[in-house]
């Protein structure tokens, strides 16, 4: 009898055993991690959703976990473009800039190029600040009409390259106006001319500068001396001259 109690006990005493095992790991053991593809569906949906940071954490985990998975270069663009959707322009940047170093020679370069050149002229909002970001917006796009003419991102960034133009050389007036107003007439004819000689495609901003520089010059003549004025007179007519 006891013999037969105990063959029925043993496969109960298993099941609970294996039970209890499974038990155990549900609740101490970590769970699986996703897949790639799994975080990058997952990032995707959550862009279709308007969540981006969300979206952006999907696929950081991506490019850590599996940096050579073949869902990862498109998780790096969607990682740039949800920080872009957020108006995150910095750490944008810094996805699609990693993108293109990792990356050179890939299909989406030039969609990539554009958005990095975007980026930073979204990053450089103010013309009386340092234009660094302006640029490297700058620099990135003579890269991508380069290489990428007739591309619909290359046509743009023709475009964008004007707008970059502009604002340097606004940021120059503004500093020049500054001296201008502050009674430093030769530091602000000084600046006119560096918009006269490096803005020359940009007619209102030189026609603006043009005078600016004239009537700077005339106070700064108040300002110096005889033989300093003579010294600089030549230079200045020389520019007049090819400029009428």
């Amino acid at each position: 009898m006891k013999k037969n109690v105990l063959r029925l006990l043993t496969p109960c005493a298993l099941v609970l055993l294996l039970s209890g095992c499974g038990l155990i790991d549900y609740y101490f053991l970590p769970p699986p991690e996703d897949t790639a593809q799994e975080l990058y569906e997952a990032g995707r949906e959550a862009m279709a959703a308007k969540k981006y940071y969300d979206a952006a954490d999907y696929f950081t985990k991506l490019k850590d976990r599996y940096p050579f998975s073949p869902y990862t270069p498109a998780g790096i663009i969607g990682l740039g473009d949800a920080f872009f959707l957020e108006e995150d322009y910095a750490e944008a940047a810094a996805a699609y800039e990693e993108f293109e170093t990792m990356h050179p020679r890939h299909e989406e370069i030039p969609y990539v190029l554009y958005q990095l050149g975007v980026s930073n002229y979204k990053r450089s909002d103010s013309i009386d600040k340092p234009q660094d970001t302006m640029y490297e917006a700058l620099d990135t796009f003579h890269i991508l009409v380069s290489n990428f003419p007739d591309t619909e991102y290359g046509k743009e960034g023709a475009e964008y390259i004007i707008e970059c133009r502009k604002r340097l050389a606004e940021h120059e007036l503004f500093i020049a106006d500054f001296y201008w107003r502050t009674g430093q007439y030769g530091a602000a004819w000084k600046r006119y001319m560096y918009v006269l000689d490096n803005f020359k495609e940009l007619p209102e901003i030189q026609e603006y500068a043009n005078l600016r520089a004239q009537l700077s010059y005339l106070e700064y003549q108040k300002t110096i001396s005889e033989e300093e004025r003579m010294k600089i007179e030549g230079s200045w007519k020389l520019w007049l001259r090819s400029w009428l």
